[in-house]
């Protein structure tokens, strides 16, 4: 008997061994962000830059709304400066989150530690992809807290608060995004809810990572389809709105 427990135990040491293996393997195989997205770093266009311990924050001259945004599913943060700084730009202040090992899925509650440190009027939490997902479940959640929610390629799990405004964009020829799934999504949304195709659009192009695999050719280019989203974004939460 003792062997065999004995037997069963190295085998199961073994399987946690290969399972440790291929999660640290699929957690290093991330999409990196370009390096041109280091000139965001400097301020332009009214934008100041600055890292904190989240991550990113992104100050721009608006003053009453702010947007926690949270990265895609194995995509470095960074790769959202270009978008976070236009948003920034158009008047709502971005905290950009970096995320433990690329995946919001492991840290869902990290915006709690946004609402601790800073104060606005407004706020509105989202993100990009399985970012996206993790948004809709913190704004689910926490509707006290959130009254607007962006989703970029992505589509909520969860039932959102009736309350909430919600803008969800996705790109014609995005290859990645589960559109049975996204339709699904619709029995979660409330009625104020903005849905939107961009013409030309993909999944990759709401980064700057490069191609995605498994994602469909753009018709237009990622900084178009940035200000596309940056423009519909501050139309949807304008600041005297």
């Amino acid at each position: 008997m003792r062997k065999k427990l004995h037997l069963f135990s190295g085998i199961a040491g073994i399987l946690l061994l290969f399972l440790l293996a291929g999660f640290a393997f699929y957690v290093h195989d991330y999409y990196h962000a370009d390096p041109s997205v280091e000139q965001y770093m400097e301020y332009r266009d009214e934008v100041n830059t600055r890292e904190i311990t989240e991550g990113l924050f992104l100050d721009g001259p608006g003053r009453e709304r702010a947007l926690i945004f949270y990265p895609g599913g194995k995509v470095e943060y960074r790769a959202y400066l270009p978008l976070c700084h236009k948003i920034a730009a158009g008047g709502i202040d971005c905290f950009l989150l970096e995320m433990p090992c690329n995946l919001a899925v492991l840290d869902i509650n990290k915006a709690d530690s946004i609402f601790e440190n800073y104060t606005y009027p407004e706020w509105i939490i989202g993100g990009h992809s399985l970012g996206g997902a993790a948004a809709a479940i913190y704004a689910a959640d926490h509707k006290e807290q959130v009254q607007g929610l962006l989703l970029l390629g992505a589509y909520p799990t969860k039932q959102l608060g009736p309350d909430l405004h919600v803008l969800e964009l996705y790109g014609s020829e995005d290859r990645v995004l589960n559109r049975e799934r996204l339709l699904k999504g619709n029995d979660f949304l409330p009625v104020h809810t903005v849905r939107e195709e961009i013409p030309g659009g993909n999944h990759a192009g709401f980064g700057s990572y490069g191609p995605q695999k498994g994602d469909g050719p753009a018709g237009i280019s990622g900084e178009e389809q940035q200000e596309i989203t940056a423009q519909r974004t501050a139309d949807m939460f304008p600041e005297d709105g």
